[in-house]
């Protein structure tokens, strides 16, 4: 069907606004990769624009040359890994039986977990609890403080109450048990639910800093983010980043700093582009009843 003069007249709105937001919402990226690829002098006398001037990789030689750099990747990785292994283990534990009507209390134990979306402790109570139970500057700080989402147990929840019935009733005919329904028929049913929720805990994990930046005090335990806020916001790029070079005196911290970023944000940028897929279905999990 052809569209008439009014619709062209917006279609071509349309593309010329999506095409002017998607330029504004990319060129910081931009900005930010070609900055890093350009001289000190260039990136400091504001000539780096959109292309990179005086191409040089000599901020990324001295970013991947430095060791806390590496360290703090890996801390980032054992967070974002260990940390969603006992999120989506949590959560499957609450969500599963709060799915069965045979629970004894569970509109009330429903409304508890529920409450806790609208009113929580606060930072400085959640921090003393924290500090009491003797879990400052460790790892468990950060990976069970922060081991179950409210709204995730509720989505999973829901996506169990959309599996008949009967299919536990026929599994319970043939002796199975809890575990083994659990295990047999509803992990398989639920995998593209267990998957997109997996992801919504990885990506937050990943771009978590805050709580680390509160609880941990070593340097070899902070993650890449808490690295990256000191380098972006405090301007403070480390001692080995500045001491690779002979000519350190007329070396500019930003690029140091642009190249940290985009090694940062590559492995989510790559990623990304495959997972978005399962962000969408996430949102849509629960939502349609058969």
């Amino acid at each position: 069907m052809k569209a008439t003069k009014g619709e062209q007249i917006f279609y071509t709105f349309n593309y010329i606004f999506l095409a002017v937001l998607g330029f504004v919402t990319l060129y910081p990226f931009l900005y930010v990769l070609a900055a890093s690829m350009s001289s000190s002098e260039a990136v400091v006398t504001g000539k780096v624009l959109l292309l990179p001037k005086d191409l040089t990789f000599e901020s990324y030689r001295r970013v991947l040359g430095e060791q806390g750099l590496w360290i703090a990747y890996a801390n980032t990785v054992f967070y974002t890994v260990v940390g969603t292994a006992v999120n989506v283990l949590f959560t499957l534990l609450g969500a599963y039986p709060l799915s069965k009507k045979r629970l004894m209390g569970r509109t009330a134990v429903s409304f508890m977990i529920a409450f806790t979306m609208l009113f929580s402790a606060g930072m400085i109570p959640m921090f003393l609890n924290i500090n009491e139970l003797g879990l400052m500057n460790t790892r468990t700080s950060i990976i069970i403080a922060f081991a179950v989402s409210t709204w995730l147990v509720i989505v999973l929840r829901t996506f169990f109450q959309s599996i008949p019935d009967e299919m536990e009733e026929a599994a319970k005919v043939d002796g199975a048990t809890d575990v083994q329904i659990l295990m047999k028929i509803y992990l398989p049913l639920s995998v593209p639910a267990l998957v997109a929720i997996s992801l919504f805990y990885a990506v937050g994990r990943w771009n978590s800093f805050f709580w680390a930046m509160v609880l941990l005090r070593d340097e070899h335990l902070i993650p890449l983010q808490v690295l990256l806020k000191k380098l972006v916001v405090e301007m403070k790029p480390t001692d080995d980043m500045m001491a690779m070079s002979d000519t350190a005196q007329s070396f500019s911290q930003e690029t140091v700093i642009y190249a940290t970023i985009i090694v940062s944000i590559l492995p989510i940028i790559i990623v990304y582009p495959f997972i978005q897929k399962f962000f969408v279905k996430g949102v849509m999990i629960g939502s349609l009843k058969g």
